[in-house]
């Protein structure tokens, strides 16, 4: 890709009114567009982001024995009257609105409903379970307040998953895959050393749920971590007494001993029990011909707000700085005499060669002075930057610069 023909454009200074880092070096780099407070677009680097946690996630959620769907953003009202949550003293931050003859519809902001209501045509006996379904789709949320940038968005993309089990047991016994699943992702995006699994309120079916918590000055949630144990507690069960009492003695720790932090909720799992099913009518026929209501669990990542949360916690004084597995290109070409012949051959075969070595490779070939090439190169954190001169074209070697590090090294061809 030339960057001359890229689909972007870096800015010097961000939006007067964006105050969230995220989103002013997102929109400073080129990757977003913010078109009002809590809704954003997508350019070009910013989907080759977004498509690659997509990758990760899916990857991890197919390991688990999950199928992908993607269910309808546009939602039944008469479903979420049965389940209590149409009304507006229950569920605030609906987007509602009315078709043409004049019924109810909104913009989904979560979907256990349908696709409880879905299974019901995919669930009849004991056979038939248990089954995973997840999908990436966008949700809408009336957000009161939208200022922490694509953190907390009115319209963004999630990951949810959705468990139907047999039993508790079988429930539980996926439930604790998931935990793993979750570990393995935030691993992968390169958050593993901040993120732990904490203990926090909004159980339905079981006595705590559980959020993927990863430290960072821009989080709006307070957390107390064991760093023995390696996991944490919300502060919301801290507050309540018999609730810290005894998450406290499950986990075996003291509070004393555990350190406070601001933190970005990036995951959160939950165990819904019956709660759903039940109204709902999901029910299976188990071995002895009886009907059950299936034991339900949901599982959700929010996209937009795990990008976020890799720039808050990974960016530094001059911009972005990617993790290699999500980046939106794996090496930045910078071709400083792009005039010279000779230097624009040996660019060419450079770039030819990476791609080859399986490489996705922005190739810098603008015509612009080289401090304005650096400066974008900084601010749009692609991990590994090559420089290509009449300098170095007679030097022999390659200068190759680590964006995380700003460590500099010269190498043969054979050695990138």
């Amino acid at each position: 890709m030339l960057q001359s023909k890229l689909f972007t454009k870096t800015r010097r200074e961000a939006p007067q009114d964006e105050v969230s880092k995220n989103a002013e070096l997102l929109i400073r780099a080129g990757f977003i567009h913010k078109d009002m407070a809590g809704v954003y677009s997508y350019l070009p680097l910013g989907l080759r982001v977004i498509e690659k946690i997509k990758t990760i996630i899916r990857e991890e959620m197919n390991a688990l024995g999950g199928e992908e769907v993607s269910l309808a953003a546009l939602q039944n009202k008469d479903l979420w009257e049965k389940t209590g949550r149409w009304d507006d003293t229950v569920v605030d931050n609906w987007f509602k609105t009315k078709f043409k003859s004049d019924s109810e519809t909104a913009l989904a902001i979560t979907h256990e409903e349908p696709i409880t209501n879905l299974m019901r045509d995919h669930v009849r006996s004991f056979r038939d379970l248990p089954a995973y379904v997840y999908q990436f789709q966008t949700k809408f949320r009336n957000e009161v307040r939208a200022k922490s940038g694509i953190m907390r968005g009115r319209e963004f993309l999630m990951k949810d998953l959705y468990s139907f089990s047999r039993s508790v047991e079988e429930h539980d016994a996926f439930y604790e895959k998931s935990k793993k699943a979750y570990l393995n992702i935030f691993k992968r995006v390169g958050l593993s050393d901040k993120t732990f699994i904490t203990f926090a309120t909004g159980g339905i079916f079981s006595k705590y749920s559980h959020e993927f918590q990863t430290v960072c000055d821009a989080g709006e949630d307070i957390i107390y971590i064991s760093k023995e144990k390696g996991i944490a507690i919300n502060k919301e069960i801290l507050d309540d007494e018999n609730a810290a009492k005894d998450a406290l003695t499950e986990i075996g720790v003291t509070r004393e001993s555990l350190v406070e932090a601001k933190a970005v909720e990036v995951g959160n799992i939950f165990a819904l029990g019956t709660k759903f099913s039940e109204p709902l009518g999901l029910t299976f026929t188990d071995e002895a011909g009886d009907a059950k209501p299936v034991v339900m669990g949901c599982y959700g990542i929010g996209i937009p707000r795990l990008m976020g949360t890799i720039v808050e916690v990974m960016a530094d004084e001059k911009g972005l700085v990617w993790p290699k597995e999500v980046t939106p290109f794996d090496v930045h070409v910078i071709i400083l005499s792009q005039k010279d012949p000779q230097v624009c051959s040996y660019a060419e075969d450079l770039v030819s060669s990476l791609e080859r070595s399986g490489n996705s490779v922005l190739v810098d070939d603008r015509d612009l002075r080289p401090g304005e090439k650096f400066a974008d190169s900084d601010l749009i954190g692609i991990p590994k930057r090559i420089i290509i001169s009449e300098k170095t074209l007679q030097s022999g070697q390659i200068e190759v610069k680590d964006r995380a590090t700003g460590e500099v090294s010269f190498m043969n061809e054979g050695q990138l």
